[in-house]
């Protein structure tokens, strides 16, 4: 068994092009329609007087994550919305503040919203002071209790949503990344399955049948080749999109990790279920696009099976591995659900992988290929 893996590995290093070209297209499609490169939108900015940019409204402007505030003279700013270089601007004075539109859309209420803020903000802070009558040596010192104040109060408030019956939550970079990726390695998994069929029917398996080998463990090496190389690309495109382009896993990426065996285990089995049931290359050609394209359609992996409203594909999708799937990872990433709450999906995916993969060993062997 050992021979077969190793044999497998350097076939692998000196073919890797199945492996390369299915992890680029995962990680190419997810990438682009997951929106996994969010950019703070840019808003242009200019302040009538320079003390403005170092006071608390540009420190304020500063700390805002959703919106990168460029500070600019006037004309580069309605220069850039002229050009259609950016959809607003804002020209800042001491205590009021214009916008300027280019494009309307939903930025224009939000950077409003903002700035609105800020200048209350500041107009509540100065009656602060004012209330106080303190002098100037003494503002510093009560903004900074004012400051820690906000901080530790004495109050806590906390806030807490729920969802109703058949609400649910997408976060769109995720699932683009889950869902290609487990749609992606069927093929990866598959064509590392095919040789069996391969091998089988050119008699190399009957020539090996005659050394020590035991069929058993033959089967054993090329699954477990398979599941190897399934698991690798998956592992790499997750790997790539959390440390390279820096998607948030919700602090659960190991868990996430460890999750995926089930599926890869289970299509694993369907592959070896389609190579006993085709009788050649050419159907099983034919045959795997069919299925993998259905299976993500059905099972979500190109948008939420939350809003198939069809209750044919509903009943279709609880026989599918890749909803299964699709359900595990959500599970543990978008929704934190503890692993008690995913034993039903991952047994699902166990008991998928177990069957299959024991009648496709068993149809294979029957037609003596």
């Amino acid at each position: 068994m050992i021979g077969i893996l190793l044999a497998k590995l350097k076939s692998f290093i000196r073919n890797p092009w199945t492996f390369l070209i299915f992890t680029f297209m995962s990680m190419f499609f997810a990438f682009i329609f997951g929106g996994t490169s969010v950019e703070k939108a840019y808003v242009p900015i200019h302040a009538v007087n320079e003390n403005i940019k170092d006071s608390f409204i540009g420190q304020q402007l500063k700390e805002q994550e959703g919106f990168h505030f460029s500070w600019m003279t006037e004309g580069d700013l309605r220069e850039k919305i002229e050009t259609g270089k950016a959809e607003i601007g804002v020209v800042l004075q001491e205590n009021d503040y214009s916008i300027i539109v280019g494009v309307n859309s939903f930025n224009t209420d939000l950077v409003q919203q903002i700035i609105s803020g800020i200048y209350q903000e500041k107009i509540e802070r100065e009656q602060i002071l004012l209330a106080f009558e303190q002098g100037a040596s003494d503002e510093s010192n009560i903004l900074t209790e004012m400051d820690q104040a906000m901080e530790k109060p004495i109050f806590k408030i906390e806030s807490a949503s729920f969802r109703g019956e058949g609400a649910f939550v997408y976060d769109n970079s995720l699932h683009r990344i889950f869902g290609f990726s487990l749609f992606f390695v069927i093929y990866t998994i598959a064509y590392n399955v095919l040789p069996i069929l391969i091998e089988k029917r050119e008699g190399i398996w009957d020539r090996m049948i005659l050394s020590p080998l035991k069929k058993s463990e033959m089967y054993i090496a090329n699954l477990l080749y398979s599941f190897i190389t399934g698991y690798l690309q998956v592992l790499v495109i997750f790997l790539m999109f959390r440390y390279v382009v820096g998607v948030d896993f919700h602090d659960r990426f190991f868990e996430t990790l460890l999750l995926l065996i089930p599926y890869v285990f289970s299509i694993v089995a369907l592959t070896m279920l389609i190579t006993a049931i085709v009788k050649n290359v050419r159907q099983f050609n034919a045959v795997l696009p069919i299925i993998a394209v259905s299976m993500a359609m059905i099972g979500g992996a190109y948008w939420p099976i939350e809003i198939v409203e069809s209750k044919l594909l509903l009943i279709l999708a609880k026989f599918n591995p890749l909803t299964y799937g699709m359900e595990v990872l959500n599970g543990v990433a978008v929704y934190s659900y503890p692993l008690e709450e995913l034993l039903f999906p991952i047994s699902v995916l166990v008991l998928m992988g177990v069957t299959m993969i024991g009648l496709g060993i068993h149809l294979m062997e029957r037609r003596h290929i």
